[in-house]
């Protein structure tokens, strides 16, 4: 099945080409924009320079015609007014002429002949000055003579002017309608750019909506599922909690959703499948809602169910729906997948806050996987435990950093020999204000954290110390440590006792890890693989409790251990209970069948350790034989245990014989006549021949 997240990750590439696109139509439209103005500038520029053309070729025609005028009102009837303003006039002619040669553009001789004009224009200015000097004299007749001899003159320069202003401004009109048109051309050109900047820019601004648009909804939605995420679901349960507080109506129920051992499917199926899994899982929450609830992912394999305007009552019906839609298993790439929740449930009081409200739901949904309730609703009670465990975990820290961790150790004996094989270490925490803490009061809130592995290190590493230190003062004493269901199934914890081995100086045989049947159900193949190269170091294997879980005899066959310990729990009562001395006999019955060794816990009285002789188990350990004691004190009684000398063998004990027990059952031990100082004489003794 496709991720939900590909339609929402396609978009960068999209944009990013759409991005570059308008980039680059826009950089086009602003040289094309540039290069126009360019354009029309220069337009303009040769606009106004053949205007200016025209005006000097009119002003020069209008001024040789006045001059010409001017001449020839002079021979009709020569005047002073008429003399000045011919004096006055030629030197205009001549300064025209000037700028008409300068402005020559050298086409067709053109600077030439208005030089040639210019030549003849000052043969005309000469031959005016005569005419004033003759009429200075009062000569007119000499005057007029001169005027008539320059007509052909005059007629010749106006000719000329007038026939150049004439083609000039025929020239200049053609260019100037080809500016107009290439002006003409470029403002269309112009307009068209004005407008495609404009759709450019609407473009733009399009796309920018669209992608705040989107930023906003993955900013709300979960990339992996297209579930509203966190936040939005905040702003969701914000929004109900007003409208309940405004309008007096029922407060928001919030359920919070855990998937159970969703780690074990990314950690041995690979985060893909784990992807896939949450998809499938998010498609049912969908459909199990009412159409004004929220279901959301909180991230990882959490989720949260917003019921508004709902009556208390459906939070319960919810998470029972929850359950029920998730028994049907999941079919993952051809692998079927089941799966589990843990619902945690709270109902808003009036004037909570979001976060508390999400705080309680959570609360109470670590409280239904603990306790494995599949659901629980929110007590205040819960609250209080959850802060209370909060601290231990942080003073747990600090204990494994300070060295307030210590070990106390229990000997294991030989039924049939009374001889010491081992020692268990239990771990106990030396706590600054609280004194000796068992491990019952913090190995459980450890189990539900990451700090579970470090502490098992920190266990392993002070149980070989003491072991090496053993061997080294007394004789060589095999330790067993209780390892968590995290540490099998972590693939490299081989790779951890190996450590602690090598930095201890202690052999493999002298280490025995306890695990318990619950252990094996998690990941049974993690499991069989991890405790396998674990055997490879010459390590010993134990299930802890037998007899307590449910697993599987066709795993149990297969699994790599060497020992099995009956839980005390069915040893402690098995003289006055013929049901527990049955399940006891069997337990010892089937771990021998299956080459295993059997240890039986919590023997605190003789007769109960003569009865396991008697049914043939192979070892015991309990308080008849001693309390867990510090390291120290365990040596102590090492020494002692050893240094006594025997009274005689087990079987001299006042013990009724085995076919007694299966005859009489359980009334048959209450005859049994011995003291505790007697047994342990005797233990003392075996100890002092085997160590």
């Amino acid at each position: 099945m496709p991720s939900r997240s590909a339609p929402i990750l396609g978009h960068p590439a999209r944009a990013r080409r759409a991005s570059t696109v308008l980039t680059v139509t826009l950089v086009v439209l602003i040289s094309v924009a540039t290069l126009g103005t360019w354009s029309q500038s220069e337009l303009l520029r040769k606009t106004n320079a053949a205007a200016s053309e025209t005006r000097s070729y009119q002003e020069a025609s209008t001024l040789v015609t006045e001059e010409h005028y001017l001449m020839q009102a002079m021979v009709a009837d020569p005047s002073v007014e008429e003399l000045a303003e011919l004096k006055a006039i030629q030197p205009r002619v001549v300064a025209a002429f000037d700028g008409l040669v300068k402005n020559g553009d050298g086409e067709d001789g053109e600077a030439d002949r208005f030089t040639a004009m210019l030549g003849k224009e000052q043969e005309l200015q000469a031959a005016t000055a005569r005419i004033l000097a003759n009429l200075d004299r009062g000569s007119f007749a000499a005057a007029v003579g001169i005027i008539e001899d320059q007509e052909r003159l005059m007629y010749d320069l106006r000719t000329f002017v007038r026939a150049q202003e004439v083609e000039h401004a025929r020239t200049n009109a053609a260019e100037i309608e080809r500016i107009t048109q290439a002006s003409r051309l470029l403002s269309f050109a112009m307009t068209a750019l004005f407008l495609l900047g404009l759709v450019v820019l609407v473009a733009t601004g399009r796309k920018s909506r669209h992608d705040r648009r989107l930023i906003e909804r993955m900013a709300a939605e979960d990339a992996l599922t297209g579930l509203p995420n966190r936040v939005a679901f905040s702003a969701h349960a914000e929004l109900a909690l007003r409208a309940a507080r405004d309008g007096n109506r029922l407060q928001p129920t919030v359920l919070m959703v855990d998937l159970d051992r969703f780690k074990d499917v990314n950690d041995s199926l690979g985060h893909h499948v784990g992807d896939l899994l949450l998809i499938e899982v998010a498609e049912r929450f969908r459909a199990c809602v009412r159409g004004q609830d929220v279901v959301c992912r909180f991230g990882g394999d959490e989720f949260a169910f917003l019921l508004t305007d709902a009556d208390p009552q459906v939070g319960e019906d919810t998470a029972v729906r929850i359950a029920r839609i998730l028994t049907r298993p999941f079919v993952i790439e051809h692998l079927s997948l089941e799966v589990e929740a843990s619902v945690g449930i709270a109902t808003a009081v009036p004037d909570q806050q979001v976060t508390d409200v999400i705080r309680d739901a959570d609360v109470a949904m670590y409280v239904a996987k603990e306790h494995r309730l599949g659901y629980s609703r929110f007590e205040p009670d819960q609250l209080v435990d959850a802060a209370s465990r909060l601290t231990l975990i942080s003073s747990l820290r600090t204990a494994l950093d300070t060295d307030q961790i210590v070990l106390h150790f229990q000997p294991k004996i030989s039924v049939d020999t009374g001889r010491l094989i081992g020692a268990e270490a239990l771990a106990r925490w030396q706590h600054p204000t609280r004194g000796l803490l068992p491990p019952s009061e913090f190995i459980p809130a450890l189990e539900r954290t990451s700090l579970i592995e470090p502490f098992t290190t920190h266990v392993l590493t002070q149980a070989l110390k003491q072991a090496r230190t053993w061997m080294d003062d007394l004789c060589p004493i095999p330790v067993a440590v209780n390892v968590s269901t995290r540490c099998l199934l972590d693939t490299t914890f081989p790779d951890t006792i190996a450590q602690c081995l090598l930095g201890a100086g202690v052999p493999g045989e002298l280490l025995c890890i306890e695990i318990t049947e619950s252990t094996i159900l998690a990941d049974p193949e993690v499991t069989i693989d991890v405790l396998r190269r674990i055997r490879t170091l010459g390590v010993r294997a134990s299930i802890d409790d037998f007899g307590t879980g449910y697993a599987s005899m066709s795993y149990l066959k297969i699994l790599p251990v060497d020992e099995v310990k009956v839980d005390g729990s069915f040893v402690k009562d098995m003289v006055t209970r013929g049901t527990d001395r049955t399940l006891v006999k069997s337990a010892i019955q089937l771990g021998h069948n299956l080459g295993l060794t059997v240890v039986a816990e919590g023997v605190e009285d003789q007769a109960t350790l003569k009865a396991l002789e008697h049914l043939g188990c192979d070892a015991a350990q309990g308080f008849f034989v001693a309390k867990p004691l510090d390291a120290a004190t365990f040596t102590g009684w090492v020494k002692n245990f050893a240094a006594l000398d025997a009274i005689g063998p087990l079987d001299d004990l006042n013990v009724l014989p085995s076919d007694a027990l299966d005859a009489e059952g359980a009334s048959g031990f209450t005859d049994v006549v011995s003291t505790e100082m007697h047994f342990n004489t005797h233990l003392r003794r075996s100890f002092d021949q085997g160590c």
